[in-house]
């Protein structure tokens, strides 16, 4: 389960102060002095018992006025700083199974009941209310490959709940839970810390009753455009693809490729029946089509290949045009989408609409 942060402290801080203070020496959970520094600039944020009330009230004052990216929040996240290279600060408010807002919206809305990981480390702070309750897990992340189906091998530690001052420290790709809503409206304070590579190692979903990876929960933007840039594009578009089948260091991002090159086109078949050049994407006899080609090809590791994975450097493409047959074997690593990296979706601010006011006579 998360680890539990002991820090008493009854100095408190504004807002403005701990950004600051956090901005001068960063946030890097796996090192103790940074970590320190973190938790206690959150456990004095959190003795502040008045300034999200004052952001809240400010912003409803003032929105019909001034927009600017930091009022944008939904009834469940307000982000109290910009991301940077190393973290951000948010306010998560948790409603009871009683507030209209959950009944309106359901509870996995709110990400209750859906059992998760993180690729990400955060500190969190209970700071207003019971708080929400979690059943914990862990697993080891190293040992799993990430396709639907797949034996996860969790293992329960507790439920407990996010009490008020509670400090902890949720660890990237170990602590696992599945989030129960709390008695009564309550909040809490995150520092999420964030790294350039995080994007390319994934978040899961689990089924406790089956003890299985559900899905990966953090697909890239990466990967919606290759698949864009295919079906829209023409044959420098297919060349790219087949290069990220052959080059990319990511294996998820490799599958994309390959799926992207072999996918349905008129005058094209099924990528059911394809089998990728060069033995990286093969179709198993009998196997599920998700299942089989991401059990065989280890979607989703970018750190790691499976044991016995088929996967090997395969030769060369003979492209058609001699002059992107040069690009490919002489410009492969340079010739690639820069998209800016985006933090998970759970890590970011959920936008759900409010119910409409109620009009009175």
């Amino acid at each position: 389960m998360p680890r539990l942060i002991e820090y008493p402290d009854d100095a408190s801080c504004c807002l403005e102060e701990a950004v600051t203070a956090l901005q001068e020496q960063g946030f890097e959970p796996e090192d103790e002095v940074s970590l320190a520094h973190a938790a206690g600039w959150l456990r004095r944020l959190g003795n502040n018992r008045s300034f999200i009330g004052d952001i809240l009230v400010g912003e409803l004052a003032g929105r019909h006025h001034k927009e600017n990216e930091l009022s944008s929040y939904g009834p469940q996240v307000i982000m109290l700083s910009r991301p940077s290279d190393e973290f951000f600060l948010r306010a998560n408010i948790w409603p009871s199974a009683d507030e209209h807002m959950f009944r309106a919206s359901g509870g996995s809305s709110f990400v209750y009941g859906l059992p998760h990981d993180h690729n990400f480390d955060f500190l969190t702070h209970g700071y207003f209310g019971p708080g929400y309750w979690s059943d914990y897990y862990e697993f080891d992340y190293q040992a799993v490959d990430g396709w639907a189906g797949e034996k996860a091998n969790l293992r329960f530690i507790e439920r407990s709940r996010l009490e008020r001052d509670k400090l902890m420290l949720y660890r990237a790709h170990r602590d696992v839970h599945a989030q129960i809503p709390p008695d009564s409206l309550s909040v809490s304070l995150n520092i999420m810390h964030m790294r350039p590579s995080q994007g390319w190692y994934d978040q899961y979903r689990f089924d406790l009753d089956r003890d299985e990876v559900t899905c990966v929960l953090n697909h890239g933007p990466s990967e919606v455009f290759l698949r864009v840039a295919v079906g829209l594009g023409g044959e420098e578009a297919q060349d790219l693809a087949e290069i990220f089948g052959q080059t990319h260091p990511s294996d998820r991002m490799r599958m994309v490729a390959w799926e992207a090159a072999r996918g349905p086109r008129p005058g094209r078949r099924s990528p059911r029946r394809a089998v990728a050049r060069g033995g990286v994407l093969r179709q198993p006899d009998g196997g599920n089509g998700s299942r089989g080609e991401a059990g065989s090809a280890g979607i989703g590791r970018p750190d790691r290949q499976p044991p016995g994975s088929p996967i090997a450097p395969p030769p060369i493409f003979r492209l058609t045009n001699p002059h992107r047959r040069w690009q490919a074997r002489n410009r492969a690593s340079g010739y690639s989408l820069v998209v800016k990296h985006q933090p998970s979706k759970l890590a970011m601010r959920v936008r759900f609409p409010l119910p409409a006011p109620a009009l009175h006579p």
